[in-house]
This record gives structure tokens, sequence and C-alpha cells, in this order.
């Protein structure tokens, strides 16, 4: 199995947005991630945008382009990913300060984790917490 070089991610999750320029606005404000690279079509759409969050990251697009991987995408529902955080209410604040719909404030987990849920503009359901188990090398 392929592994990773230079301390990337060897997993992305992929979100198709029909308004990918909102998701990325909320994902970077709301959420905290970075923006990586965001690349546009000649009609102003995102074909693909790469965000991160720590060492991880996610890779965005616009729904409806009619990419091999949109076509595949259709008619799929929403996601839900989690991401690690070091202060989860601090995150937390930050989401709600920017309007974010939160769905379980921070809580402690009975598997050690403190964490909180949030719906973005799309419907897709975010996780921040301090869960992060251990992977093999």
């Amino acid at each position: 199995m392929a592994g990773t070089s230079g301390g990337r991610p060897s997993i992305y999750p992929t979100l198709l947005y029909a308004d990918a320029k909102a998701a990325i606005r909320q994902l970077t404000q709301a959420f905290g991630f970075t923006e990586l690279s965001v690349y546009e079509g000649e009609d102003g759409s995102v074909t693909h945008a790469e965000l991160a969050q720590g060492n991880g990251a996610v890779m965005v697009g616009t729904r409806g382009t009619g990419s091999v991987f949109d076509k595949a995408m259709k008619g799929a529902g929403t996601t839900g990913v989690y991401v690690v955080v070091d202060d989860v209410d601090a995150h937390h604040r930050r989401a709600v300060d920017r309007g974010a719909e939160i769905l379980m404030p921070p809580t402690d987990q009975d598997y050690g984790s403190r964490d909180y849920m949030a719906r973005d503009l799309e419907g897709n359901v975010w996780s921040f917490g301090t869960y992060a188990p251990e992977t093999p090398g």
C-alpha cells in the first residue's frame, strides 16, 4: 500500500458543493481551514480546491460540472468528516461567532475525546475534537 512522503496525508475527503466558493469561505472563516489552492473553470466554478487543517486536508469542488467525479457522486448524500483540533472550545467559539449551525456543543465523550458537531451550508456534518487514534505506520 502506498504511504505518504513529506508529511502529506494519505486520505483526503472530497466534497462537492452547489456553491463551492461559499463553502470555502465558511470552512476557512468559521472552521479555521487554510486555503492551499483553488482552481476555477472558465465559468468561475471551483473545479478543484485543497484546504488544510492541522496535518490533514480536504478537497472541494463544484457540484454539477459534468466531470467524471461529479457524475460518480450524482445523487450522493451529504457526508460527515472528523477533524482533530487542539482546543475544542476555542474552535467552537470561532464557529459560533461566524454563524455556523452547531448540532452539538463541546461535549466530553466516554472514549476520552472532547468534541462538537456542526453542519456546513450544504448539509455536511463536521465534527471537531481531540480524539486522534494512532494508525499503523
